[in-house]
């Protein structure tokens, strides 16, 4: 059988270049104030909760500028409205902007100005502000601060005509690294970069009554964000193809991977998945409430265990994938949760140790069947 021809090298060079668009160059310190004070520069305080630096780090960080030390390039992506979205360096930016005082949380509420601890080499700046302040014991003085202000910091531009995926592509090599961040914090974050309207269109998703009752998670989980990769995964995988199914490979993976058509989704697509959604999480809030998305077990009449995924992909997925087609009651969800828990393919411990993908293909389509009629 003849190979097919494959792209050279070069040719492959040119094709990803010619996909995404960078300018760069150095801007002082002071020039980023007047963006961010603009609002021509968005840090996303959304997500300072999740880079979070201690002061220690933000010191080192402050010191490194006052000694002259070069600081790696700060990466901004061009949005449609001309502002730069920040790529990395959210943690660099948000400690400069707090140690000037000028840096807001979500609510435009000015954050608490970092009062510096000692650095290795700086021992002068413990208790250092940049202005004078009653709480702190030091600051800059106005030679130091200028000094500060005129600080350069080199910029990577990522131009707004670049490819969304070239831009998600970035992000992932930027940010998966050594992150403190969950998974879904991160999606999250290359979310907001590529369109906040879809961003505030999944925590919205997330945050519904219904779906946050029947998943009854604990509260570590929510606060890694575990259920908007729960919602992500339902609108991913409602109406995936079953031939798809099997090529998913890591979930993590193919949940990131999944970001960028959904970006390219209209006002329409949004309005009817979270119909939808919201059908879907109703019903099965209406037909078992809290215990629906455990493990029933048969003998003892009861639901055990915590949030099953076993019961999230045939249950949840199957009734959003016929609910379009059928009239789907109550009453019915407790009989299908029944016979999910009677089948000896999802005996107890099915999906302990088995790939997620190799879980989905025996889930879903079983689900998918069980709601048909």
């Amino acid at each position: 059988m003849a190979r097919l021809p494959t792209m050279s090298l070069e040719a492959e060079i040119f094709e990803y270049r010619r996909q995404i668009a960078t300018d760069s160059y150095p801007m002082s310190i002071g020039e980023l104030v007047n963006l961010y004070r603009d609002g021509e520069i968005d840090v996303h305080p959304e997500f300072q909760r999740i880079f979070r630096w201690t002061d220690s780090q933000k010191s080192r960080l402050i010191e490194s500028i006052l000694l002259g030390i070069p600081l790696p390039s700060i990466f901004v992506a061009q949005n449609e409205q001309g502002v730069w979205d920040v790529v990395d360096g959210v943690q660099r930016l948000s400690t400069i902007f707090q140690f000037m005082g000028i840096l807001r949380d979500e609510d435009e509420r000015v954050i608490s100005p970092l009062i510096c601890t000692a650095g290795p080499f700086l021992k002068g700046l413990e208790g250092t502000s940049y202005e004078p302040r009653q709480d702190a014991p030091n600051s800059l003085d106005s030679s130091q601060r200028l000094d500060f202000k005129r600080a350069r910091i080199d910029i990577k531009i990522i131009k707004r005509e670049s490819d969304n995926r070239a831009k998600y592509d970035l992000f992932q090599r930027l940010n998966s690294y050594g992150s403190i961040a969950s998974p879904q914090e991160l999606r999250n974050c290359l979310l907001v970069s590529m369109s906040k309207t879809h961003y505030s269109w999944l925590v919205e998703l997330s945050n519904t009554k219904d779906f946050l009752y029947v998943l009854n998670l604990p509260e570590r989980l929510i606060d890694e964000r575990y259920h908007m990769e729960l919602a992500l995964r339902f609108v991913t995988l409602r109406r995936l193809p079953q031939e798809r199914l099997s090529t998913i490979g890591n979930i993590g993976d193919f949940l990131s991977d999944e970001l960028v058509p959904l970006v390219e989704q209209d006002s329409s697509f949004l309005s009817r998945e979270q119909e939808v959604f919201q059908q879907t999480f109703s019903l099965l809030r209406r037909g078992l409430g809290s215990e629906v998305l455990r493990k029933w077990n048969l003998t003892k009449s009861r639901a055990e265990g915590p949030f099953s995924l076993t019961a999230f992909e045939t249950l949840a997925l199957g009734i959003g994938f016929n609910v379009d087609s059928r009239g789907i009651e109550p009453d019915e969800i407790e009989i299908k949760q029944h016979r999910l828990w009677s089948e000896p393919q999802f005996a107890s411990g099915y999906a302990t140790g088995l790939r997620a993908d190799t879980r989905m293909r025996k889930t879903i389509p079983y689900g998918r069947q069980l709601f048909e009629s």
